[in-house]
């Protein structure tokens, strides 16, 4: 099943839908492949990085010098599939929906278990995402048209380049949503509180100021319209580290599928700032 088939109608109750851990099972069992934007909306959700240990140190660097589109949440002890800081329950080997495997900086499979690939020297890193912020504009009134629609939210790659460290190097990738003045402004002020989950946007108004020339064709996720009286809006993503991946190009490591993200148990709250 595709990574955008799925309707979440066809497979939550609207309580399920909600359920950090419920959800996970049902990922866990294979019963949802799909993306994970307005899955247990009141958890904080992450992008997953899994590298040996031997480009770990590398790439802890690359996040800390980049917590714009990198902020972590958790790093494992090599060879550890279990993330307790996150939830009690998590193996990252069967609970994300989709998983790429990458050799020598390219996807060579996407699969929805990667535990015939665990290995003890491998290192997880899970990292803030967007979708957690998302949450908060909804509550502020401020609607999201990916989500009306079911799809995944646009992403691209900019011409802003992330600060280097060892191997890992590359363009920032952002995520866009489409908003009226109005709301970009009240964006701002909502997503800022969320420093652990992006913060507040990096662009707004022109792409090609950022190196887009098409919104119609996002590098990852969905397009979505953007009306005349609209501004796109730009965060930093946390696909980002699969850009400098394929710079990198290690050996093997694996990431989560764009928009297939880890669910945790924590809330988006404890995520905010002020």
């Amino acid at each position: 099943m595709s990574i955008s088939s799925q309707s979440i109608a066809s497979v939550f109750s609207p309580q399920d839908s909600r359920n950090a851990q419920q959800v996970r099972k049902q990922i866990r069992q294979g019963v949802w492949h799909s993306h994970t934007s307005g899955l247990a909306s009141d958890h904080v959700q992450g992008n997953v990085v899994i590298l040996p240990e031997a480009q770990a140190g590398d790439f802890l660097r690359y996040c800390q010098r980049n917590p714009k589109p990198c902020p972590l949440l958790a790093v494992s002890e090599p060879g550890q599939s279990q993330l307790p800081s996150l939830g009690a329950n998590i193996d990252i080997c069967t609970d994300l929906p989709r998983y790429r495997v990458w050799r020598d900086g390219a996807v060579v499979d996407e699969p929805t278990d990667i535990s015939a690939l665990w290995r003890d020297d491998l290192v997880t890193f899970v990292l803030g995402c967007s979708f957690s912020f998302e949450q908060a504009l909804l509550e502020a009134g401020l609607p999201l048209r990916h989500i009306e629609q079911g799809k995944n939210v646009a992403m691209y790659r900019s011409n802003i380049q992330t600060a280097p460290a060892g191997i890992f190097h590359g363009p920032m990738v952002v995520s866009m949503r489409p908003m009226k003045a109005a709301a970009a402004i009240r964006a701002v002020q909502v997503t800022s509180r969320f420093p652990n989950v992006h913060g507040a946007p990096v662009h707004l108004g022109d792409p090609t100021l950022i190196g887009i020339s098409s919104l119609d064709a996002p590098d990852y996720g969905d397009a979505v319209e953007v009306m005349a009286d609209e501004i796109p809006v730009f965060w930093a993503c946390g696909v980002t580290p699969q850009a400098a991946l394929v710079q990198a190009r290690p050996a093997f490591c694996i990431t989560h599928a764009p928009g297939a993200m880890l669910i945790t148990d924590l809330l988006n709250q404890q995520l905010a700032s002020f």
